[in-house]
């Protein structure tokens, strides 16, 4: 049987020709995965059953307006725990190292907080590694779940499977100031601009730059 980590991480990824050529196997792999709950089991397969039926081009158009293109929604970790912070530097240069450890190259550009490849790293970890990562960004993964919920996306069954194998309640403060942010408009060109502007830095010795997401992440073991 798949992971379950791996087939979430399949699921968050940028919607490809073999993604969408496996989704459907990929919905029959869903329904049989004890770690979920019937509900996550339903809203899962019908997003992989959505990714297999409709056209490559809206299933990527819709993911980069949802991930791309508004910050609020990010895919990037550590935005949501550290913004601008220079903590978040230390922080992707501490992960990165943490994947190399355990022998996962990142062989891409992507920066190591990007969800999916995250996933992929928790696949190969302990059970208790992987639930107790997941469980401390539960108030992420639930605030993430109410924004998806709200907009009426087939994407919230992700976070809330995220949030059935962290096994863990979110932080009612972290969470409330989750629920606090401004939550910004992905039509106002003008201001992604400003965001991508804002975040062209650095970070570590290396140089972990912060590329355009669109870019997704190869990963090897």
């Amino acid at each position: 049987m798949a992971s379950p980590y791996k087939i979430l991480s399949a699921l968050l990824s940028y919607p490809t020709e073999d993604l969408a050529a496996d989704a459907a196997e990929i919905a029959g792999i869903v329904r049989q995965t004890e770690e979920f709950s019937a509900p996550v089991h339903q809203g899962l397969a019908e997003l992989a059953l959505d990714l297999s039926a409709s056209d490559l081009i809206d299933s990527q158009s819709r993911y980069v307006d949802l991930f791309d293109r508004s910050r609020s929604l990010s895919l990037h970790l550590f935005e949501h725990v550290y913004g601008e912070s220079r903590d978040r530097g230390q922080a992707m240069v501490d992960l990165r190292q943490r994947y190399r450890d355990a022998g996962l190259d990142i062989a891409s550009n992507e920066l190591p907080d990007y969800l999916p490849l995250l996933l992929e790293f928790l696949a190969q970890r302990p059970e208790e590694e992987a639930r107790q990562l997941l469980g401390d960004a539960a108030h992420v993964l639930r605030a993430l779940r109410e924004r998806l919920q709200e907009r009426g996306s087939l994407y919230a069954p992700v976070f809330a499977a995220l949030e059935e194998l962290g096994q863990r309640a979110p932080d009612a403060e972290q969470l409330a100031a989750m629920r606090n942010v401004k939550i910004d408009d992905p039509s106002d060109l003008a201001a992604l601009d400003r965001v991508w502007q804002e975040t062209e830095v650095q970070f570590g010795p290396n140089g972990f730059e912060t590329g355009c997401p669109s870019a997704r992440p190869a990963a090897r073991v």
